[in-house]
């Protein structure tokens, strides 16, 4: 499975109706595949909209976008609003779940981290040892590794019901020395975060 995550920035104040828009036209494009989220920006970088979707390999992908493109209504009528797009296509970890519908939201948080090259490996090990009691605290949407787009990336994805859970949870999973599990020194060279809120029509939400 790939999983691609597309990003667009957008003219401030333009974003409820790209979204409406984008919500609209949906339908014809979920005839070839299904939408796995639809978030908008909160924190971080600000009048973005990133939708995720899952593919069964890159060959899937093209065909889908190859056949959804023929489709009257598709994309949706929000170049106008659109200033920057940005796609990339990422591989899920051993341990991250399915991307099927659930309402654990509505707040997420989308945490990307640079690495050294070559340091993906070592880092799906030490996640491996500490994820499930991680989860305890609050559910895993995904973890992912870029494939293409940015290198050297790994983005995972929390899901909260509120900012104020967000933070008590952080908290709770720091206390026991269990959590973060550590990278040793200099292998995350960046590190970037945003909050994000869910569409409606997100199945992910």
């Amino acid at each position: 499975m790939i999983i691609e995550m597309r990003t667009y920035t957008l003219q401030p104040g333009t974003l409820a109706e790209a979204e409406k828009r984008f919500g609209e036209a949906l339908p014809v494009r979920e005839k070839h595949s299904k939408l796995a989220a639809f978030w908008h920006s909160e924190i971080g970088p600000l009048n973005q909209i990133i939708h995720m979707w899952a593919y069964d390999s890159f060959e899937h992908r093209a065909d889908v976008r190859a056949a959804a493109s023929k489709e009257p209504g598709w994309p949706p009528a929000i170049r106008e609003f659109v200033v920057d797009q940005q796609s990339e296509v990422f591989i899920p970890a051993p341990f991250s779940p399915p991307l099927t519908p659930r309402e654990i939201g509505p707040l997420f948080e989308i945490r990307q981290y640079t690495l050294t090259a070559g340091s993906i490996p070592g880092l799906i090990e030490r996640w491996t040892d500490k994820i499930e009691g991680r989860q305890k605290f609050s559910p895993l949407v995904a973890g992912m590794y870029s494939e293409f787009g940015a290198l050297n990336k790994w983005v995972h994805i929390w899901a909260y019901k509120d900012a104020a859970e967000r933070f008590s949870v952080r908290a709770a999973a720091s206390a026991g020395g269990q959590w973060p599990a550590r990278n040793p020194p200099g292998v995350v060279v960046k590190q970037e975060t945003a909050l994000v809120v869910a569409a409606p029509f997100s199945p992910i939400r």
